[in-house]
């Protein structure tokens, strides 16, 4: 999952690119980028770190100009290489800078058609880049003097037409504006706000409304899956259906979990989705266990706050925080590595003893992915001094990979695969465990959208809207996304950086020598 934004200003974009990027933080803290065109010239930013780290006074400054767009990352693959932060850029034709959200599901296609029939060069491994190419050969293949709409609308239609899987994504072109697109069944949100200033209408993009809101800008509508919208560099919005929408099928576990509360995605509030959550939620809980001894409801921070809150009221319980979170230590459903993510628990939380002591207690988390976190923060709970621990989540069990730009791993290393929910309560030490139902998980999210009839849920279904999905395929993923996978390329990488230490090391003279 990675955060995007574009910006098409009449003045400096640079502060409002890393502003919304900040606030876009939570969707990725691998790396950090940012690009800006100043009248025709390229300028860039981008390393691997949080944004306030990448970004320091002497960048802010080089990044000039009134046009630009900006990315957070996390790899879906754990390759943490500064070599694949984004945007990424190809000079021809005019300069095209690119960033995405998502994840494409033809990848190994696409590079084969990129580099045999289309004669172009990739240089990382990363699916942005293939889609950065695609585009420009499509935008290539456009005739004409001038760059027109037409043109870069008949592009996305082509990217439409060659790219599988789910994708949100933002692109500039140098000299001329700003292209913003999203896959045709609308899987990975982007939306589109303006605010109106002395100097005219000024234009923004971004993966999630709240990054709009802190700039002052207005939100005007999400961007329909298949839609692009073109910004020119003097303000003119164009915007075109490119080829027919699919679907219309956002991802649910951006309401779940990944998107911040007080944003707005597909004209549904993710904070209103996660308190009806928790009412349907609790109404579970009650039909289970109508005879329940729960003394108080504590979240796990910070995801399920808002489920928690309503579980509580509709079970006539109180609400209490009974765990401390440490800001400073990354999402931990993100941190690439099993024992990372291990490690990391105990850090990231600290309970409160009074919260706990001789209670009954009902833990609410926003989901059970690898089984980890919920197991550490079940004994910390038993530690601080509880005594039953129940555990209940506001999704239903993750069984299947998310495809899509969420980093689900292997299939065997979800708790639930090949559990059924009273083991998965037993494995991570719960006295019972109560998981959404998909209906009701449904029912909270579209409540807002009547629009919407369906979402990706495919991580709680094993159903893939995008209907290319194989065996073949997931047992691939499985390979480049386990946990076994991701050490191995973290030693490759330390290999890789020690034999490049011990070569810095020689002196010209003993190189001489050893020739």
């Amino acid at each position: 999952m990675c955060g995007i934004v574009g910006i098409v200003s009449h003045s400096p974009v640079n502060q409002g690119i890393y502003d919304a990027l900040t606030v876009l933080q939570h969707r990725g803290q691998d790396a950090a980028g940012i690009m800006t065109d100043d009248r025709g010239t390229l300028a860039t930013r981008k390393d691997n770190g949080l944004v306030r780290d990448v970004f320091r006074t002497r960048h802010m400054r080089r990044l000039r100009g009134n046009i630009g767009i900006g990315h957070v990352r996390y790899p879906t693959s754990g390759w943490s290489s500064a070599a694949e932060a984004q945007p990424f850029y190809v000079n021809s034709p005019y300069g095209i800078c690119l960033a995405h959200n998502g994840n494409l599901t033809n990848t190994e296609e696409l590079k084969t058609q990129l580099i045999q029939k289309d004669r172009r060069h990739l240089n990382t491994g990363s699916d942005t880049e293939v889609l950065l190419n695609v585009f420009a050969d499509e935008l290539q293949r456009q005739n004409g003097d001038r760059l027109l709409p037409g043109a870069v609308f008949a592009a996305v239609e082509g990217v439409h037409n060659r790219c599988s899987g789910g994708y949100a994504v933002v692109t500039m072109i140098i000299g001329h504006g700003i292209v913003a697109f999203r896959d045709p069944h609308g899987i990975r949100p982007v939306c589109i706000g303006s605010r109106t200033t002395s100097s005219g209408v000024e234009h923004m993009v971004a993966s999630e409304s709240v990054a709009l809101d802190v700039l002052g800008f207005e939100l005007v509508r999400d961007i329909r899956p298949g839609e692009a919208v073109y910004i020119e560099s003097d303000g003119t919005l164009h915007s075109q259906q490119c080829g027919p929408a699919k679907g219309y099928t956002p991802c649910i576990f951006e309401y779940v979990y990944f998107a911040r509360p007080d944003s707005i995605i597909d004209k549904i509030s993710v904070y209103k989705s996660r308190l009806r959550m928790g009412e349907r939620l609790a109404d579970k809980i009650l039909r289970e266990h109508p005879d329940h001894d729960i003394d108080v409801v504590i979240p796990i921070p910070d995801s399920s706050r808002t489920s928690a809150l309503q579980v509580a009221h509709h079970l006539g319980v109180k609400y209490r925080e009974g765990f401390i979170k440490n800001r400073y230590i990354g999402r931990t459903f993100i941190m690439p590595g099993q024992e990372q993510r291990r490690r990391s628990v105990r850090q990231k939380l600290n309970a409160i003893g009074l919260e706990f002591g001789d209670k009954n207690v009902l833990l609410v988390d926003d989901s059970i992915v690898r089984g980890t976190t919920s197991r550490q923060i079940i004994e910390m709970a038993r530690e601080a001094g509880a005594r039953k621990v129940y555990f209940a989540s506001a999704s239903p069990a993750v069984r299947f990979p998310n495809v899509y730009g969420i980093d689900m791993p292997a299939a065997h290393e979800f708790v639930a695969s090949g559990r059924s929910d009273t083991e998965v309560g037993e494995y991570i030490g719960a006295d019972w465990l109560v998981y959404q139902d998909l209906e009701d998980l449904f029912l909270s999210v579209q409540y807002d959208n009547s629009e919407i009839a369906d979402f990706d849920a495919s991580c709680f279904s094993g159903d893939y809207v995008t209907a290319d999905v194989t065996e073949q395929y997931l047992d691939d993923l499985e390979r480049k996304r386990s946990d076994s996978a991701k050490k191995e390329r973290k030693a490759q990488m330390r290999r890789l950086k020690n034999g490049q230490d011990e070569l810095d090391e020689i002196t010209p003279d003993s190189r001489a020598g050893a020739a």
